[in-house]
């Protein structure tokens, strides 16, 4: 029994998740509103809750690194999406070369939070705080309060198309493609156990192993069938896929990644040790300035224009996926496949909710509850191993 009972608080997360989903369905099935999971909502889910995973990526590196966040990743949504609204729409400026402009931006915005938290040491709540205010109101001086669109179709192609762009061949493409990756998630899951085992390294036991990624590879096939009955694999999943299988390999393969890691766990122990924490932590800013001008650009895609009030409320998604993610509140603890499945779930509770006709205010409400229940319990077991 107790065997068991680790094996499901090992992937609580993903049975969470799985609940979740189906709490939602049987309530949205049996008031006749539909299903959560249709093809065209499950796309729908997907365009969503873009900006969102790709944010929580970006804030799951300052949360693990420092249990820092940044509060004004709305803001600077806000921000390069007007920058690149004058540029592609008023300007009518070279695509390639306008998003270029945009991610430098981004880059910049992220030195410049970098530089006061890393080197000048003022605590990241103000200064964040302070970019909140000032990027909400450079977007709204460059934009002069208005809405620019519509956005160039070679440039809305770039987010919003689908593989394969026939949709007559979408099924047969998206279940080939699947089965790639199917093939190439086994071969690399189990070449790596193995290669732990002969390295004498510590596994989970076989039985939490499989219920895990037999759980991982039902998802992936189902919403691969989902995608092919609507229009394909949207161009957003790929370069979202894209961010998440980058971020996972330098967190968890590369020096980098160790370092961020040890820098929550102990920043003084990190320094004594030779890590160059101040430029850790700076250039942990700069990469969330990095991908807030990605979730930007993505944004406005999507959208078809570009608006002072973009990206409201994105900071909080962003935190609220990494620590429902498992991601600790004191630094030093979460993986990207926990935020990225904190997004899903923050995703699929605010689909959910809306397809039900719940309240705006109150689906703030259950987020806000939702949340809290995530913190209070990373603290309660942290106590629970201090004592």
């Amino acid at each position: 029994m107790a065997y068991i009972l680790n094996m499901f608080k090992r992937n609580s997360l993903l049975i969470a998740l799985v609940l979740v989903m189906i709490f939602f369905e049987v309530l949205i099935q049996s008031t006749d509103k539909g299903s959560l999971f249709s093809p065209q909502n499950f796309t729908n889910i997907i365009y969503q809750n873009s900006y969102v995973i790709i944010l929580a990526v970006g804030m799951l590196f300052l949360i693990i690194g420092c249990g820092n966040i940044d509060l004004s990743v709305g803001s600077i949504v806000a921000l390069i999406g007007a920058v690149a609204g004058v540029l592609m729409v008023n300007n009518e400026y070279n695509i390639y070369m306008s998003m270029a402009l945009c991610i430098l931006l981004g880059i910049i915005i992220g030195a410049w939070h970098g530089f006061w938290i890393a080197y000048i040491r003022i605590p990241s709540f103000i200064v964040t705080l302070a970019g909140m205010l000032l990027f909400r109101g450079l977007a709204l001086i460059v934009l002069d309060g208005i809405t620019i669109n519509p956005f160039p179709y070679e440039y809305l192609q770039l987010f919003t198309s689908f593989v394969p762009a026939n949709r007559a061949d979408a099924y047969a493409t998206t279940v080939a493609i699947t089965m790639v990756i199917v093939a190439i998630y086994v071969v690399g899951v189990l070449f790596s156990r193995v290669s732990k085992i002969k390295k004498g390294y510590e596994v989970e036991p076989l039985s939490g192993f499989l219920f895990k990624h037999v759980i991982v590879l039902a998802a992936l096939i189902a919403s691969s069938l989902l995608l092919a009955q609507n229009k394909g694999i949207p161009v957003i999943l790929v370069l979202i896929a894209a961010v998440v299988i980058i971020y996972a390999f330098i967190a968890n393969k590369t020096v980098v990644g160790r370092r961020i890691y040890a820098l929550g766990g102990n920043e003084k122990a990190a320094k004594l040790s030779g890590v160059n924490t101040n430029r850790l932590l700076f250039l942990s800013y700069v990469n969330m300035g990095l991908l807030a001008a990605v979730a930007a650009l993505v944004c406005v895609a999507r959208f078809n224009s570009a608006s002072p009030m973009a990206g409201t409320g994105y900071e909080l998604d962003a935190i609220g996926s990494c620590f429902i993610g498992g991601a600790s509140a004191y630094g030093g603890v979460g993986t990207v496949g926990g935020a990225v499945i904190g997004a899903i779930f923050m995703g699929v509770l605010n689909n959910g909710m809306s397809i039900l006709g719940v309240d705006a205010n109150w689906q703030k409400a259950v987020k806000g509850l939702v949340l809290l229940v995530a913190v209070v319990v990373d603290v309660m077991s942290k106590k629970r191993v201090t004592n």
